[in-house]
């Protein structure tokens, strides 16, 4: 019996030695900062914030694929989505990812906001083709084009989006895309910057018109309350819209304003973000990855090393993926993202 008992220990010990031996190191960059106590239960300062992956143009759009056990991610100058797996190198999943056409059209004419629907296929904002787009992650080839027009005009550059529980899809279109990122050009077709609502019967309906550059966008855990982030120099905001029953936005109300971060020399604007089970917000914003509490008061922030653009919980749901700039980022978190 006593040999048995050890033969186990030492086959444990042997399981436990491979399974380190697979995991690799990563190279660390940045620094968390503790802006109030609240952050010690969703944050610990002392996590490393891992480098997973480096050398992209403008990375995007991270989004976790819970039955592949594996993130995708954009390169949006490139025309690209990139595959990153624990214990693999990252590699390319989809080129070109957001721009089909054959001669150059703009700066960034990839895909940007990445999520998974809940028919488990992969859902796009592709600024180039200027359109919402779905495919199956086994054949992305299959893409088939969900949203594109707008009262018969085409939409500037789909940036990001978000599925409610209903079925519905709501995203943000500023002109980041277009060759002229909006100024004067007669490829904008649109002559305001919205945020829409795309229902289950393929209707697509407006539902903001008056923010100049919606970007980011996120549910609350009850979704009563979607918050978009405002990517424009001269205003640095998250606004908070009421969701009504029926799925239409109200009024909506500035939930956070980083104009004073921006005063502080933070670099960087509202951009993507997600929410945890909390109703915490984590924004990539002025200063990095800001940690702001569901009643507007900035709890912390992650500097990233660089300016940052998009975050996804992952992994167990407890695992923070960053898109910043050059590099694909992870940290660990003590909270876990809305549906884990």
């Amino acid at each position: 019996m006593k040999k048995y008992t050890f033969y186990l220990f030492l086959c444990l010990v042997s399981s436990l030695y491979s399974m380190n031996a697979q995991e690799k190191s990563y190279p660390t960059i940045g620094k968390i900062h503790r802006l109030d106590p609240a952050l010690d239960k969703l944050l610990d300062v002392n996590s490393p914030i891992e480098i997973l992956g480096t050398g992209y143009t403008w990375s995007e759009g991270p989004v976790w694929v819970k039955k592949g056990n594996y993130l995708l991610f954009s390169d949006v100058p490139e025309n690209v989505i990139h595959k990153w797996a624990p214990g693999k190198e990252v590699e390319v999943f989809l080129k070109p990812s957001g721009y089909t056409g054959t001669v150059p059209y703009s700066e960034e004419p990839g895909a940007n906001g990445l999520i998974i629907n809940k028919k488990g296929n992969l859902v796009s904002c592709e600024h180039g083709d200027r359109r919402i787009a779905e495919m199956p992650l086994d054949n992305p080839a299959k893409k088939k084009t969900l949203a594109h027009l707008f009262e018969g005009k085409k939409l500037n550059s789909p940036n990001d989006l978000v599925q409610h529980s209903s079925g519905d899809y709501y995203f943000t279109d500023p002109p980041y895309g277009l060759p002229g990122r909006g100024k004067d050009e007669p490829a904008k077709e649109l002559p305001f910057q919205g945020v829409y609502r795309l229902n289950k019967k393929g209707e697509l309906s407006l539902q903001v018109k008056d923010m100049t550059r919606p970007n980011g966008l996120a549910f609350s855990p009850d979704e009563k309350i979607l918050y978009v982030g405002q990517s424009d120099p001269k205003g640095l905001i998250w606004k908070a819209f009421p969701v009504d029953k029926d799925g239409n936005l109200g009024e909506g109300k500035v939930f956070f304003d980083g104009a004073e971060l921006a005063k502080n020399g933070w670099r960087g604007a509202p951009d993507g973000f997600k929410v945890d089970k909390e109703g915490n917000l984590w924004a990539t914003g002025p200063g990095g990855v800001l940690i702001i509490s569901p009643a507007g008061k900035l709890l912390g922030r992650i500097e990233a090393g660089s300016a940052t653009a998009n975050v996804a919980f992952g992994e167990d749901g407890s695992t923070l993926f960053i898109t910043a700039d050059m590099n694909l980022l992870r940290v660990r978190t003590k909270t876990k993202g809305m549906g884990w």
